[in-house]
C-alpha cells in the first residue's frame, strides 16, 4: 500500500530543488538519501524519484532528487503527489500512536454502534489532528481526533468509535 508523503509546491533555485509540503510523521525516513518515492504528476502520470538529499527550509523540506537536475523539469513537477510504500515503516510500539493510512477507511460509529460514515483522511492542522469522515448520509465531518471524542480506535475490528460532544454531529 502506498501513501501519500508530501506535496511539490514549488521548484527552489535553479539546480533543480523542490520546495515540498511534508504529509508524513516521519520525513527524515521518508526522505532519507536514496529513498524511492512515487512521484503521482497533474497529468495522471507516475514515475519513480530517487531522493538525493533533503533538507529543512521555512516550514517546508527542500529535496533534491537525482532524477531533476533543471530547474525546468522541477517546474514540471509543481502539485505532485509524493508517494511511499507502507510496507517500509516500523511498528509505532505505542498502542495509542496510529500511521495515517491505518485510520483512513475505518468505519466511524458512536456509542451505540450506530454508523456516522468513514474516515477518509487525517488532517494535521496547528491545533492538532482531524479525523475527516465521510458521512454515510452524505457530506463530510470534521472530527477532532483526541482521546475525549474518539475514545476507541479498532483498527484490527475496522473502526473508531465517537462520543461526540452536542452539536458536533449536527449539519450546518
Amino acid at each position: 500500500m502506498d501513501v501519500v508523503v508530501g506535496r511539490v509546491a514549488k521548484a527552489h533555485g535553479i539546480t533543480g530543488e523542490l520546495a515540498v509540503d511534508v504529509r508524513t510523521d516521519s520525513p527524515e525516513l521518508r526522505f532519507a538519501r536514496a529513498s524511492a518515492l512515487v512521484a503521482k504528476l497533474r497529468d495522471g502520470t507516475s514515475r519513480t524519484l530517487t531522493v538525493a538529499a533533503a533538507r529543512n527550509h521555512s516550514g517546508r523540506l527542500l529535496v533534491r532528487f537525482e532524477e531533476v537536475l533543471t530547474r525546468d523539469v522541477a517546474e514540471t513537477l509543481r502539485g505532485t503527489l509524493l508517494f511511499a510504500s507502507t510496507d517500509d515503516l516500523p511498528p509505532t510500539g505505542d498502542p495509542d500512536e496510529f500511521y495515517d493510512h491505518e485510520l483512513e477507511g475505518l468505519r466511524a460509529e458512536l456509542l451505540d454502534g450506530s454508523e456516522v460514515g468513514r474516515v477518509r483522511e487525517v488532517v494535521h492542522g496547528p491545533g492538532g489532528e482531524l479525523l475527516v469522515v465521510d458521512r454515510a448520509g452524505g457530506g463530510e465531518l470534521l472530527v477532532p481526533f483526541v482521546r475525549q471524542i474518539v475514545p476507541t480506535v479498532d483498527v484490527r475490528g475496522g473502526r473508531v468509535v465517537l462520543d461526540p460532544p452536542e452539536g458536533l454531529l449536527d449539519a450546518d
